[in-house]
């Protein structure tokens, strides 16, 4: 890392990076400012410094993760979150090479250069940021997200006494536009009653084990909820800097609103005796002081961190979900876009069918047609008309593939960091069979929050798509754990786990998953169908045919009419799966009693 440690100047294909990152030559040769995660942006710089040369896996690694334990898939995510960057319109394959089994290798040709000082310009009359933004500004000339940097290539060079002086005018004045920003439009300056939707502060978890020492874990827990929380899409989360100041003093939730200008509060503790940590947590309606959820979790303490990773993650898809009911559920007499936005989310999370599809669809509509440019609005649309494709609940499915591309696409290209857009993308592809193109999206969308259960679940189909039948079932398995009281969500995964458990000719143990999903939900063609198959590869044909009979009557068109149909399904073309589903799933319906034509 020497090279790109001092002020040497890599460029290639358009791309330009240096100590301050990477920028992009727009149409008129300026560089500006191209966004990427610090995780990928290291990893590009290993990749660049030995660029033509095999960079193992666990050398990038130790750059950079040092000393860290993290899961194995980190890397892939972040190289697809850099190809999707660095590839776009790009011939010939990807600027990044996999070296199957062993690591990867940077293939553009690079040329080169020694950095010469740079001039700084800023488009755009933006001024929001926080003080460490406008910092960070002045000492390193990053961006805070406010306007694209702009950088030319013009040789200039001033004294360090002056470039001192200018960076210290620069945080100066950052940290002026910062504090008049913060004053003018912090929610805590606004009456309580403009807090916005989904809007929560964490206060630091209580420490009850007796253990002064013990105040790392229960902070470690109040930083990784703020975080989590704050990686949910719309979700508005008070700092960790601001809800600290309530430490250690009694809380009254309706102080905690009006100073705060929140709607929520979620508060708890942690208690350790001996190798077992107690941890609880209420979320408490800041208005009125009424408590809508609370858990309790008692786990052994052998590793501290993966328990917490665990407990946080699930904290976080649970509030989601229990925020987005008690949104939805609030009385008004006016509704605006967001309110029919509430509700039709509310209505999505219900348990699947026609009519419920079918609500959340008009309600998200509704919302579009008072407010045309509501990006939430869009999103959420395009992602329930890709929804009901997928899950057989539409007879016009060529249309609203057709109605969701339309909405999704033009989102994306405007916000490329968009978690929620990147899933509708990948789950719009899967419903085009288009798997292998959904893979990045799904991966993009699990880099920016990563207890997303819609990026689990459509990355789960990618790898059962690729023959990776197990790999499918770890992240079913873990998206059940992260949002277990997600009724629809959970009696899908099931069926999805139970569907593995069939490939792998582990019929029993597919019967009991499908046997769930169906109580759960019962009006899922593709459970019956399943379960039809299952049954009859154990012999069972009069309960295999009655599965079928209504897997029959739920799909609303006739791919179950016969073997030969069913096959025409794009999804079923995939070698790797083909031969899977040919010996258990195929086989299972004929002894159902489906016929081949």
């Amino acid at each position: 890392m020497d090279a790109l440690a001092t002020a040497d100047v890599f460029l290639f294909e358009g791309f330009r990076l240096d100590r301050r990152g990477l920028s992009r030559r727009d149409q008129s040769g300026t560089f500006i400012f191209a966004p990427v995660g610090s995780r990928a942006l290291e990893i590009l710089r290993v990749l660049v410094e030995r660029s033509g040369d095999l960079v193992t896996r666990d050398e990038i690694m130790k750059v950079v993760w040092p000393g860290t334990v993290v899961e194995d898939s980190n890397i892939p995510v972040q190289i697809a979150a850099l190809r999707r960057l660095l590839d776009n319109g790009r011939a010939g394959g990807s600027c990044i090479q996999t070296i199957p089994g062993r690591g990867y290798r940077f293939v553009a040709p690079i040329t080169w250069a020694e950095a010469c000082p740079v001039s700084v310009s800023r488009s755009g009359n933006g001024t929001s940021g926080s003080i460490a933004d406008a910092a960070k500004a002045s000492a390193e000339f990053a961006i805070d997200g406010s306007a694209p940097l702009r950088i030319s290539g013009a040789r200039h060079w001033f004294p360090p006494a002056v470039v001192l002086a200018f960076a210290g005018a620069l945080f100066l004045a950052g940290t002026v536009l910062a504090a008049v920003n913060l004053r003018s439009s912090a929610p805590w300056s606004a009456p309580a009653r403009s807090a916005p939707r989904l809007s929560v502060v964490v206060l630091p978890f209580a420490n009850l084990s007796y253990d002064p020492e013990q105040q790392y874990f229960a902070d470690g827990i109040t930083d990784d909820l703020t975080a989590d929380l704050s990686r949910i899409h719309g979700m508005f989360v008070i700092s960790r800097t601001s809800a600290f100041t309530y430490r250690g003093k009694p809380v009254d939730t309706k102080q905690v609103r009006r100073e705060l200008g929140v709607r929520y509060v979620l508060e708890g503790s942690v208690q350790r005796s001996g190798n077992r940590v107690r941890i609880t947590a209420q979320l408490i309606d800041a208005e009125d002081d009424a408590h809508l959820w609370a858990e309790r979790f008692d786990r052994d303490a052998g590793d501290l961190p993966a328990l917490q990773n665990e407990i946080t993650g699930r904290i976080a898809n649970t509030l989601n979900l229990e925020l987005i009911a008690a949104e939805a559920a609030r009385p008004t007499d006016n509704p605006d876009a967001m309110d029919y936005i509430f509700r039709g989310r509310a209505a999505y999370l219900r348990p699947v069918s026609r009519d419920s599809e079918a609500e959340a669809i008009n309600l998200f509509e509704h919302a579009l047609t008072l407010d045309p440019q509501s990006v939430e609005a869009r999103t959420q649309l395009a992602g329930a008309l890709a929804g009901r494709v997928l899950n057989g609940t539409t007879g016009s499915a060529t249309a609203d593939l057709a109605r969701a591309e339309g909405l999704i696409d033009p989102i994306l290209a405007a916000r490329p960091r968009d978690g929620l857009a990147h899933i509708v993308k990948g789950t719009l592809l899967r419903a085009q069979n288009r798997f292998e193109e959904a893979l990045p999206e799904f991966e993009t969308a699990l880099a920016l929050n990563h207890n997303s259960a819609g990026a689990l679940n459509g990355l789960a189909w990618c790898k059962l798509r690729a023959g990776s039948l197990d790999e499918a079932m770890g992240l079913w398995e873990q998206e059940i754990r992260l949002s277990p009281l997600d009724p629809n969500n959970v009696a899908v995964r099931y069926a999805h786990v139970g569907l593995v458990h069939l490939l792998q000719s582990r019929t029993d143990e597919a019967i009991a998953w499908l046997e769930k999903a169906r109580s759960a939900v019962p009006a899922l063609n593709f459970i019956h169908s399943r379960l039809a198959a299952a049954y009859g590869l154990k012999g069972e044909t009069e309960r295999a045919a009655a599965e079928l009979a209504e897997a029959r009557k739920l799909v609303g068109d006739d791919r179950f009419s016969g073997l030969a149909r069913l096959t025409t399904e794009g999804y079923f073309k995939a070698p790797k799966v083909r031969a899977l589903y040919e010996g258990t799933f195929f086989a299972g319906l004929r002894k159902a009693g489906m016929p081949e034509e």
